[in-house]
Parts: C-alpha cells; sequence; structure tokens
C-alpha cells in the first residue's frame, strides 16, 4: 500500500534503513521537503511528544493516519501543526483501507468517515438489518476490496465472510469487522 498507492500518484518514496535513532523522521520530513506522510496514530502521537518532530510535522501537506484509533486530543493537536489530516480505517481483511474521514480544523469527533471508492459500509443487527441512524451495531465491509477470506481457515473464513445480501452481484460477501459502530446522520 504504502509504496505502490504512491508511486502511482507520482509521489517520490523515501525508503529509509536508519529508523532506529528517535530523530529519523523529523529528519527526513526536513531533510527530503516530505509533504504527505503515513502513519500510525502511535507514531503520530510520539512525533508530538518531541518539541523538534512536532515542529516538523507542520511542513506536511497531509497527513494519513490509520491502523488503530486516532484519539480526539491527538487528532486536534495533529490538526494544529497539519492542513489535511485524514483518519483512514479498514482492517486488513478488506484490502486495509475502507472509509476515510477528513478531520475539520477544530474537530470535535474523530470518525470513521465515508467509504472510498468501490466499497460499502452497513450498520447491522444481529441478523443482518440495517439499524436506524444513531442506532449502535457491527461494522460490516462489502465492496471490491473485500479478501477471499483466510488461508487454510475455512471456519474462521465462513463466521467472518459472509454471503452480502444487499449486493447486486450474486457471489459477494460482507467481512464481518466485529467493530461496534452508528451510523450519524452526516
Amino acid at each position: 500500500l504504502e509504496l505502490l498507492w504512491t508511486l502511482a500518484r507520482g509521489f517520490r518514496v523515501l525508503l529509509q534503513a536508519d529508523t532506529l535513532s528517535p530523530d529519523w523522521l523529523p529528519r527526513a520530513v526536513r531533510q527530503h521537503a516530505i509533504t504527505h506522510l503515513q502513519c500510525t496514530p502511535s507514531l503520530a502521537r510520539a512525533l508530538l511528544l518531541d518539541s523538534a518532530s512536532a515542529e516538523a510535522l507542520r511542513s506536511l501537506q497531509q497527513l494519513l493516519v490509520g491502523g488503530e484509533a486516532l484519539p480526539l486530543e491527538v487528532a486536534r493537536q495533529l490538526r494544529e501543526r497539519v492542513p489535511s489530516v485524514l483518519n483512514m480505517y479498514g482492517p486488513t481483511e478488506t484490502t486495509v483501507w475502507s472509509s476515510c474521514f477528513a478531520l475539520p480544523a477544530q474537530p470535535s469527533v474523530v470518525s470513521l468517515g465515508r467509504p472510498i471508492a468501490n466499497t460499502r459500509l452497513y450498520v447491522l443487527d444481529s441478523h443482518l438489518r440495517p439499524l436506524p441512524v444513531g442506532v449502535p451495531g457491527e461494522l460490516f465491509i462489502g465492496g471490491a476490496g473485500v479478501v477471499r477470506g483466510y488461508l487454510g481457515r475455512p471456519e474462521l473464513t465462513a463466521e467472518r465472510f459472509i454471503p452480502d445480501p444487499f449486493a447486486s452481484t450474486p457471489g459477494e460477501r460482507l467481512y464481518r469487522t466485529g467493530d461496534q459502530v452508528r451510523r450519524l446522520a452526516d
């Protein structure tokens, strides 16, 4: 994802070998004039704790964070330094990214956002019925990114990858994330 997606959009990619040094990332951002960065919220939080690293974030044009939950306070601090911060959500079973939320200038909530292209998100009850706005339920993901299943694990595949009752094409499946969410009015 990090390599091919980036190259396919015409960006240069920095491959860094010296990642054990605590200042490698802010140094690389400054030295190579990095404009776009993808990292986990944990790494972003660590960068905020160091003043030189936090200052280096100011030179970014866009920061994509994902792989774990983005705490609201970290989101606010990042948004103060970076003009565009995207919260990316998606499990590996759906080819990593399934949704995106662009943080507003002063975020009051961190959302999973809207589905990316060729992806569908559903908030369903235990009977696979769509739930109304505001009612919590389990998140299911459908679309082109849903993988076939787990290699050599047919029981787990059958449990997590189910026939998609909303698909217009026969044979499509939903991935049962196990994540509890609720759909917002917007």
